[in-house]
């Protein structure tokens, strides 16, 4: 029969435990993966540049709130409207931000929100239009301060 465990070896494993949860960092993803994630997104269907407009501070001081808007130049009516924007990174641990889902009732093709950024990085935002054509911008985004990641 083993020997009870003192307190001293409780308090090792506690703190060994406890040090091994605060090295383990997520992985992120990679340039690659976001990739995947566009081309499971379009379906490989040609991506043009412009029409979409990203606006986030090239310098981020802290990556915990990073305010982001996205828009697209688009009348949104019946005829010509935006059906979706996505947004991308490439070194969070989930390359697909978000997928915001409009139609012509939306009044305006344009979503604003705040993200959390792990480190320096590209992000890359996509628009649906309702012609099946996809459109896109990317912009670098420089973070002093990199924010906590976790898996989701």
């Amino acid at each position: 029969m083993p020997s009870p465990a003192t307190r001293r070896d409780v308090l090792i494993l506690g703190a060994g435990a406890a040090g091994s949860i605060l090295l383990t960092r997520p992985s992120a993803a990679t340039p690659e993966q976001m990739r995947e994630a566009i081309l499971e997104l379009t379906n490989g269907a040609p991506i043009r540049p412009g029409k979409v407009h990203i606006d986030v501070p090239p310098l981020v001081e802290n990556g915990n709130s990073v305010p982001i808007t996205v828009s697209v130049d688009s009348p949104m009516t019946a005829d010509a409207h935006v059906t979706l924007i996505a947004l991308f990174n490439e070194k969070n641990p989930q390359p697909n931000v978000g997928t915001f889902r409009m139609g012509p009732r939306s009044g305006k093709a344009r979503v604003a929100t705040r993200i959390r950024l792990a480190t320096s990085q590209q992000l890359t935002a996509i628009a649906r239009l309702n012609d099946g054509s996809f459109w896109s911008d990317k912009v670098d985004v420089i973070v002093t301060i990199a924010a906590c990641t976790e898996d989701s």
